[in-house]
């Protein structure tokens, strides 16, 4: 998983991305391609 201080270009990078914010913590989420998991903070 990355961290990283933005996600917002992250987000459109696939179309299967998600963004989810658990915690108080924004995620980056993707099923069909685990790869693009990120983190923000």
């Amino acid at each position: 998983m990355k961290v990283r201080s933005s996600l917002k270009n992250l987000k459109t990078r696939d179309r299967n991305n998600k963004l989810i914010k658990r915690k108080g913590r924004l995620y980056v989420i993707n099923k069909r391609n685990p790869r693009m998991k990120a983190r923000q903070g």
